[in-house]
């Protein structure tokens, strides 16, 4: 992608510098003013929005796809989950994406989660695969067993792995638990919890 739309203030910037310079132009060439030069700075300014608008970078991708996991885990849907992981995931504790899917879909039932709220940290592309890292702040619901029996939330930092599919789509194709309640955490620390 070029790095125009990475960086779409670039052309409102440009637009701004062209107006100073269509002054000095008419001021140097009075006889060459025409009414559609003053178009231009208006021009590109909607440009730098529309094209912003229209091109979604990798960036916006990965953090799409980031916040479509967590939104998924919100509202306790797998099938959302599945949507968004690689056919060849992999991570310390679960070999395939089939075996993610199945413990996703054991945990992931109603009554669970109240809201998510996700922070991501940092976010590391080199074309065709990319890293993330965030944070989530879990409030469980009220109806839930976790709530009632362990503890009202929990905060959590997962690194994920993604992957660049042919038709541009990014995918996760692995993820790891780094903190569980700000202390270093992994896979089976969640495995092992009573809760």
């Amino acid at each position: 992608m070029s790095s125009i739309f990475e960086q779409p203030w670039t052309l409102l910037i440009i637009a701004i510098i062209a107006l100073p310079v269509i002054l000095m132009f008419h001021r140097i060439s009075p006889g060459k003013k025409a009414w559609w030069q003053w178009l231009l700075p208006p021009f590109l300014a909607v440009a730098a929005f529309g094209l912003d608008s229209l091109v979604q970078t990798d960036l916006e991708k990965i953090n799409a796809v980031i916040n479509t996991a967590v939104k998924a885990v919100e509202e306790e849907n797998p099938d959302a989950i599945e949507a968004i992981i690689s056919e060849n995931y992999h991570d310390s504790y679960h070999n395939t994406k089939k075996v993610l899917m199945y413990y996703c879909r054991a945990k992931l039932s109603p009554p669970l989660v109240d809201k998510n709220i996700a922070r991501i940290m940092a976010t590391q592309v080199s074309q065709p695969d990319a890293i993330a890292i965030f944070t989530v702040r879990t409030v469980f619901d009220k109806r839930s067993h976790i709530y009632q029996s362990f503890k009202s939330q929990t905060f959590t930092k997962v690194q994920i792995g993604l992957q660049k599919e042919p038709d541009g789509r990014w995918l996760i194709n692995r993820a790891e638990l780094l903190e569980l309640d700000r202390r270093p955490a992994g896979w089976q620390d969640i495995k092992q919890a009573s809760w």
